[in-house]
């Protein structure tokens, strides 16, 4: 899915919630100039930060990236229709995005040399893990950071604070599951 407008379609969600620009900042804990520059397509944010500035609105990460049409129950998905929700870097791909009622997401995720999930650490409702196919990542949960290669896997409560980098020079790939669905479903809830 690529070329996603990712600044037309929060711009969108924003004017339908009737907020400015400066009041959405407001709301997300960003500068202005943070969202005007999303907006216009002059930077791509970190997860982390969109997540931040979704969970204003509030708007799920897979609701802001699946458009607003709900498919029916699929059951297979071909590579090309996994739901990017990454940031332009660090690819997220997300399976069955467009389900109605998921109870789970499930991740295919790809970290190039230097990919980071961000400063602000991640914190969600919820439980996540996952197994590293290829690669190495670098994970820090808590205060506790490990390497991870190849074969290994994480599995955490997803309110600790949590961040991803890639610190070595190969591409880094990992299958995960997070439940309930809240990092991929955002919203209100999900402030602490």
């Amino acid at each position: 899915m690529s070329g996603f407008n990712v600044g037309t379609r929060l711009k969108q969600l924003r004017q339908s919630r009737d907020l400015s620009q400066r009041e959405l900042a407001k709301r997300a804990g960003v500068t202005n100039s943070t969202i005007s520059l999303i907006e216009q397509n002059s930077v791509s944010p970190s997860v982390s930060s969109l997540k931040k500035i979704l969970d204003a609105l509030p708007v799920s990460i897979s609701e802001f990236f699946a458009g607003e049409e709900l498919a029916n129950e699929q059951v297979f998905y071909r590579a090309e229709e996994l739901t990017e929700i990454g940031d332009g870097n660090l690819s997220w791909r997300l399976v069955g995005a467009r389900r109605p009622n998921r109870s789970m997401s499930l991740l295919y995720e790809h970290y190039p040399p230097g990919a980071d999930t961000g400063e602000d650490m991640l914190e969600h409702a919820g439980e996540e893990g996952g197994v590293i196919v290829a690669g190495a990542i670098e994970i820090s949960v808590n205060g506790d950071t490990q390497v991870l290669h190849q074969g290994d896997a994480y599995y955490f409560d997803s309110r600790l604070p949590h961040r991803f980098r890639n610190t070595g020079d190969k591409e880094c790939v990992i299958v995960s599951a997070n439940t309930p669905p809240s990092f991929a479903e955002g919203g209100a809830t999900q402030h602490h």
